[in-house]
């Protein structure tokens, strides 16, 4: 009877192995063994919840617009999604959507249809693993098709670096969730832009050092009170020393006291909060990198001047050195004709004799 009634509704309008409450506007098909979204979901549901599946794809179509005009949350989590196809999530009224725990290799740029989506809650936690489905959701966001969204969650997902300007184009973002992967520097990221940005989780990762540049924009977004640094891997050396100044003076900073050095071991275990100039020992600058940089401009700008006197200098001299290459010329043409003459000489017996005769 179970296999019978797979592709058959319930009564009451509910798919078969699905839970249905119209009252609450909620279907649930939790570890069904489900490989395809059923395709005769009530028209009521406003809470989807297809989780614990073997579903691999969600093709274009597969949430029809014009049936579920009112599906608000859809939670697709905990299944065996790979692809996301253009169009397999344009929904009119879809606020909430969470994806993760899925292997994702392909997540189409156009997954949410032409004309950008009213998504404001968007879950990834631990669905992308592959490097090309993060390029494929940077752009995504970049694209403007999210410019609602609020809250992201790129949690568990092993990422070292993250693509530059990701985030450039999510103006109404409150949260933002990077805890518990890989990253070992955000100098690439932008947070410019974000100006609604409240809370930034950066936990459980591998940052050593945070620059200049990436403390000046958490100093200019007005509304972002909370950030999570906590078991990052701090190297305490000289380059620490702005983080470490930056910490003492800000209030942005959730559980500071807690943070510690990573390395090196002279510096094991110690609070970032109590670390002075004294237990640096610094005597190169801090941002060895932008130093240098700065430098190689400088280099640049003198070169360029030196370069433009130089050609000023022989403009104005272009007379002067015209006739001094004539006459290099002229008295290198004599002294060639004297060569020369001294050679016919030379090389023939008669005048050699004719011209000892005269010696004589």
């Amino acid at each position: 009877p179970v296999l019978l009634g797979c592709g058959s509704a319930q009564p009451g309008g509910c798919p078969a192995l699905c839970e249905c409450s119209e009252p609450a506007k909620t279907v649930k098909c939790v570890n069904r063994n489900l490989t395809v979204v059923p395709p005769d979901l009530p028209p009521y549901v406003r809470s989807l919840f297809i989780t614990g599946n073997p579903l691999t794809d969600l093709p274009a179509g597969t949430f029809p617009a014009q049936r579920l005009p009112d599906l608000a949350s859809l939670n697709l989590s905990g299944n065996h999604l790979r692809t996301v196809e253009a169009g397999s999530l344009a929904l009119p009224a879809l606020r909430q959507l969470d994806l993760s725990g899925n292997a994702l290799v392909s997540f189409s740029p156009q997954a949410f249809g032409e004309g950008g989506s009213p998504l404001e809650e968007l879950a990834l936690r631990g669905a992308l693993r592959d490097h090309g489905v993060l390029l494929s959701l940077a752009a995504l966001l970049q694209s403007g098709a999210l410019r609602n969204l609020s809250r992201l969650d790129l949690a568990d997902n092993g990422l070292l670096l993250l693509p530059a300007g990701m985030f450039t184009a999510l103006p109404a973002l409150r949260q933002l969730d990077l805890s518990n992967n890989s990253l070992v520097g955000l100098r690439n990221v932008s947070f410019q832009g974000l100006g609604q940005l409240q809370s930034l989780n950066l936990s459980d990762n591998s940052l050593g050092v945070l620059w200049n540049s990436t403390l000046a924009q958490f100093r200019s977004l007005p509304a972002l009170r909370h950030i999570v640094l906590g078991h990052n891997t701090w190297v305490c050396d000289c380059a620490i020393e702005d983080l470490v100044a930056w910490l003492k003076e800000s209030d942005q900073v959730e559980g500071k006291e807690a943070l510690t050095c990573a390395s090196p071991d002279k510096m094991l275990g110690k609070a970032l909060l109590k670390i002075n100039g004294s237990d640096l020992n610094c005597s190169v600058p801090t941002d060895l990198p932008s130093q240098l940089q700065t430098s190689y401009v400088f280099l640049g700008i003198v070169l360029a001047l030196i370069g433009a006197i130089f050609l000023l200098v022989l403009y104005l001299n272009r007379k002067g050195i015209k006739k001094w290459m004539h006459n290099i010329r002229d008295a290198c043409r004599d002294h060639m004709e004297g060569y020369h003459y001294r050679y016919e000489i030379n090389a023939d017996p008669r005048l050699t004799n004719l011209s000892s005769n005269s010696d004589v």
